[in-house]
């Protein structure tokens, strides 16, 4: 199985382990989600910490 490395979708910098950062993505019909890093691959888009510092929540 290929690994997926995340990448920010502003500056296209690898996320590392351990980073804060900010996911993208709609919230899940179903409930009692076992593997929540496969499921942030395929649905998340990821914001780095420091792009997300740019964006106003």
């Amino acid at each position: 199985m290929a690994l997926i490395t995340p990448k920010c979708m502003k500056c296209n910098n690898e996320i590392k382990g351990d980073e804060k950062i900010l996911v993208e993505m709609r919230y899940p019909k179903r409930k009692g989600f076992t593997e929540i890093k496969a499921f942030l691959n395929v649905e998340g888009k990821f914001i780095c910490e420091e792009c997300s510092a740019e964006i106003k929540i």
